[in-house]
Formats: C-alpha cells, structure tokens, sequence
C-alpha cells in the first residue's frame, strides 16, 4: 500500500514512474512521503524496483513521470552533486591513490571548504565512526568493515540532511555487519539525519528501520513500522517476505464481524481474521506465524484452535526446537518453541494435535 504524501514531508516521491525502454514500469506511480530524520528502508527481492527509487532520489536516474521533492522543493532537474545528499555504496566508492583524509576532504574541496575547515570536519568524521587514528592510511591498508566505515564517514563529513544507503553491507561477515547495523542505526539517530536504505536482507530492514517499504514488481506493497509488517501483514507477498510464515490454503466460506470461517483444502474449518478478502466462495491463503503455534497440549490456552499434524522432523537448535509438520496439505509447516525443561520432544510419524489463536492467523488474498 502506498503512503499518502503529508505536508510536512522532508523527502516526498508524487505520482513516480520509471521506465527504461518507454513501455514497460520499473516504478509504478508512487507516492511516498517521509518526515525529516525518519531511517526508512526500501526492502524487496532483485527487479522489485527498490534501487531504481533510490537512483532517482540520488539523481543518477531520471523519474519518467511525476515530481521527487527535498523539504518541499522539486530536484527532478538539479543534478546529483546539487542536491546536497550523502550517499554510501556496497563497494565502497573510495578513491585508491588518496589517503582516508584525503579521501574525506575531497567532497568539502568540491563544496569550496576552506582547509583549515575541512581538517576540523574530516577529523570530527573520523571520530564519529570511530577511525580517528587512521587518517594517513590509504584504503588498501584497510579491512572490510574499516572501509565501510570510511565510506560512512565522508558520506556525513559535509553534513548532509538526507544520506542514501544501498546494500552497504552487503559485503560483509555476518558478526561485522550485525555490529554495522547498531553503528549506523544510532549515528543516525544521534545525528538526526534523515535516511533512506536500500536492502534485500529483511533481518537487516527490521532491526534498522523506523519505517520498511517492501516493495515487489514495481509497488510498494505495504509500508510500515518493522512490527507492524511482521505482525499484521496486509498481503501474502508481504507475510511471506517478511519473516518466517506458514500458509494453508482454502476457501471463505462466511465473514461475521472481526472473523472469517475458512474451509481448508482438506475440509477442516478454522476461524480467522479477514485481512485480504471480500465475500464467500473467494480463494484464500491463511497465514500463521510459526513461533504462535503450540503443540504442547497443558499451554493450548482457551480459545485456542486445533488441528491434527503429523511431525516429520523434529531439530534441535540451541535456544529453539524447530519442528516441521505436515499439515492440511502442507509438508512444510513449521513450529518453533523455546528450548524449556518441559519441552516435548517429538518423534517423525507422531500424529499430534496443534493450536493457535484465531487472531494469530489471517486470510490473505490467494497469490
């Protein structure tokens, strides 16, 4: 679902299109507003369209058709190194031959900086992504995650108001990149400088973001804080990218107030709630949540909805059981329950009874 463009929005895309070959839509007319020093991520799969938007706001692409504003002023003609925007690649972007100061000093140079100026502003830089003593060295003398760095800081050595960020860690370990993940988040904040980050990785998007767009063919399908989008997902392509997610497929077959009675593909009835449909007869796909299923029978809490699973693996990991059932059709349906003393452990071919709350489980469109 599109956002609805607000008037006090610091970065607002109205009626955006992109096309490369003057037919087929990149970007599908979107509207998307944020307030300043919001952190927003553009999530989705590869060709979803996620980059493209950031390519336009950079300046690097040209919207096709409508306007892409910054605090209210439209930079469709202004060119990229006008715009006053700090940008961070996956790659790094820095310049071999130079030092990191020099590096960091190149775009005060540009921007007319005096020098005495530009060594307070490098410095400050620096210190801010923690790499204060490491201004002589020259980027082949660096690991990964200290170019990063380096590439964070002479994105935020001019002090932009709005920083662009594409797959920046992507390169990484996953140790390093957990870590980058905090060390950009509160730079951010601390600095109340607005964000847009653009990734694949939902993990990332989640734990980063104020707000995720998760975008797919064009669209953004739905925009939200990261809990609404795991809790409450408006459609199937958002509850299945978004997290881990059981479905089961059938039919409406009555909506009364908050619920909807689903006949499953096996003929069990179950309660849900109507998320994504209209009326009777209507082809659904309901979605539960993995760890909001229980198969532990003294905590199947009142209320609860059962169904019969036969367990086909049941794994061990650490601080969780995984369990992977066949249910209703589906061979792939997985529960995950806390590693406790009292933890039943099952055994492949058990036949066992499941439960979930109806509010736990949505009936989203069929595809």
């Amino acid at each position: 679902m599109a956002d609805s463009i607000g008037l006090d929005a610091f970065v607002a895309f109205e009626r955006v299109q992109k096309s490369y070959d003057g037919e087929t839509l990149v970007v599908k007319d979107l509207n998307l507003s944020m307030p300043r020093g919001e952190f927003l991520t553009m999530l989705g799969p590869s060709g979803s369209g996620k980059t493209t938007c950031l390519m336009m706001l950079a300046g690097f692409e040209t919207a096709t058709h409508g306007r892409i504003m910054l605090d209210g002023v439209s930079i469709n003609n202004i060119p990229p190194h006008k715009r006053g925007i700090g940008m961070v690649f996956q790659n790094y972007a820095l310049f071999p031959h130079m030092t990191v100061a020099e590096n960091l000093g190149f775009p005060l140079e540009v921007r007319k900086i005096g020098k005495s100026e530009r060594e307070t502003k490098v410095r400050r830089a620096l210190d801010m992504v923690q790499m204060g003593s490491f201004g002589g060295r020259r980027p082949a003398q660096l690991s990964g995650g200290q170019q990063q760095r380096i590439a964070l800081a002479r994105a935020l050595v001019f002090e932009p108001e709005l920083v662009l960020m594409d797959e920046p860690l992507g390169a990484l370990d996953k140790q390093l990149r957990e870590h980058m993940q905090f060390e950009i988040t509160n730079l951010a904040h601390d600095l109340g400088i607005t964000t847009v980050y653009v990734t694949h990785d939902q993990t990332e998007a989640l734990t980063m973001s104020d707000r995720v767009a998760v975008f797919d063919d064009g669209r953004i399908q739905q925009i939200a804080p990261p809990d609404v989008l795991y809790e409450s997902p408006e459609n199937s392509f958002v509850a299945q990218f978004i997290g881990e997610n059981n479905t089961l497929e059938g039919v409406i077959r009555e909506i009364r107030g908050d619920f909807a009675v689903v006949e499953l593909d096996d003929g069990e009835l179950i309660d849900c709630k109507p998320v994504n449909v209209n009326s009777p007869g209507e082809r659904t796909r309901v979605s539960i949540r993995p760890e909001r299923v229980e198969f532990n029978k003294g905590r199947l809490r009142e209320g609860t909805h059962t169904v019969n699973a036969v367990v086909r693996e049941f794994i061990y990991m650490g601080d969780i059981f995984r369990t992977r059932l066949s249910v209703a059709g589906n061979e792939n349906f997985i529960v995950k329950c806390r590693n406790a003393p009292n933890q039943v452990r099952l055994k492949p071919g058990e036949q066992i009874e499941i439960g979930w709350m109806a509010e736990d489980c949505r009936a989203l469109d069929a595809h």
